[in-house]
């Protein structure tokens, strides 16, 4: 696996550039077209101009309505702005909504916050809000002809990881080079999960507790599969779920391919 592009930008978590990775028939997946972040809403205007700079059209938001109330993305002017939660629920607990009965889980039980998020996993592959933004997602980027399109949820990692691991493999690469981009933002993630821990034991917080927000705020194996094995077990496989539940059939697939592989 090619080292992942990481953008320098400082006010948004998570930013990198999907292009580099080998696709269908070795042909290279396009840099400057796909991009994925975390949230940004705190984004600065010298942050806004290099994504501007480098080509960016489009941004398409996977965070819940709730989520998109408490910290709406910034508009940036030129560039076009898409709705596309993968739920209606937040979960995030950070955005207004009584977590408290989670919270006292995860003070009990150490393992609650990987349960929940593997539950999570399952479930955005198989609700028909999260098939019909997939679909929505892969139209919108295959709109776009020759510019970037940003697409991001909070951190950066779950949603966002998700509708990357459709568009790459519809782009040709390999499922484990999927996975291995897909585990990378818990390297990018590593300084904003320091950052909540100690704020977390400050605010006196036990370890059971401190230990389900690390996970939250992680990804792992363990979810990617999650994924997978939902996937293979209710649609036989990834091919089949594409085509037949998010229907994303061949042309729209093809199309997807000529503009974001190089020739």
């Amino acid at each position: 696996m090619s080292d992942p592009v990481v953008l320098p930008i400082k006010s948004v978590r998570n930013p990198r550039d999907i292009g580099g990775y080998t696709g269908l028939l070795g042909r290279k997946v396009k840099k400057h077209r796909l991009l994925r972040t975390g949230n940004m809403s705190k984004i600065v205007p010298s942050d806004e101009q290099f994504l501007v700079d480098y080509g960016l059209k489009q941004i398409i938001d996977l965070r819940s309505p709730a989520e998109c109330k408490q910290n709406p993305d910034q508009a940036i002017a030129g560039v076009k702005h898409y709705s596309c939660p993968l739920s209606v629920e937040d979960n995030t607990g950070g955005n207004g909504l009584d977590m408290q009965k989670e919270f006292a889980e995860y003070r009990r039980d150490q393992y609650a916050g990987f349960r929940m998020m593997c539950r999570r996993y399952h479930n955005h592959i198989l609700t028909e809000t999260a098939q019909h933004s997939f679909h929505h997602i892969i139209e919108l980027i295959a709109q776009e002809d020759d510019g970037a399109t940003l697409y991001h949820c909070s951190e950066g990692k779950d949603r966002t990881g998700l509708v990357t691991v459709i568009l790459l493999y519809i782009l040709g690469v390999d499922l484990e080079v999927i996975r291995q981009d897909y585990l990378y933002s818990n390297y990018l993630l590593n300084d904003y999960r320091a950052s909540r821990d100690r704020q977390f034991k400050k605010a006196g917080e036990n370890d059971r507790f401190r230990a389900n927000m690390r996970v939250l705020g992680s990804v792992a194996n363990a979810f990617f599969d999650t994924s997978l094995i939902t996937v293979n077990e209710n649609y036989g496989s990834l091919d089949s779920y594409i085509v037949n539940e998010l229907a994303i059939d061949q042309d729209l697939q093809e199309t997807i391919r000529e503009k974001y592989l190089e020739k």
